[in-house]
């Protein structure tokens, strides 16, 4: 399993950015995007079962952020509107093989990860 994350950047607050997350993924993966802010801990920011039909999302993001994935599944996108400055952090995407067509929201349970893409909010 391969992930390769990308579409961070420098964007004011209020605006937008589409992060996303491609790779080979295992067939039954749901995947994931994390963020990291500089002496935090790692958090859930969303997630997309391996179908599709389910997705999840952090407190901190539900109503502005959207999770997708692509037709075949092995690509998944973060749609991040009405960003804010505490938005600032290394976003990771990650997959999750499960043995349902579910979500994970914990870090320990994702199996592969991609290298993250800095994404800055300034006020």
């Amino acid at each position: 399993v391969q992930l390769q994350a990308s579409g961070g950047g420098l964007v004011q607050a209020g605006g937008s950015l589409r992060l996303s997350c491609s790779g080979r993924t295992c067939s039954h993966c749901a995947m994931g995007w994390f963020r990291q802010a500089p002496g935090k801990e790692r958090e859930f920011v969303a997630g997309i079962s391996w179908s599709g039909a389910n997705t999840a999302y952090g407190d901190s993001v539900k109503g502005r952020f959207t999770i997708s994935s692509g037709s075949t599944g092995s690509t998944a996108y973060l749609q991040m509107n009405s960003l804010k400055p505490e938005d600032t952090a290394v976003y990771y995407c990650a997959a999750e093989r499960r043995n349902t067509d579910s979500v994970g929201m914990l870090r320990y349970g994702y199996e592969y990860w991609g290298q993250g893409t800095q994404v800055t909010v300034s006020s």
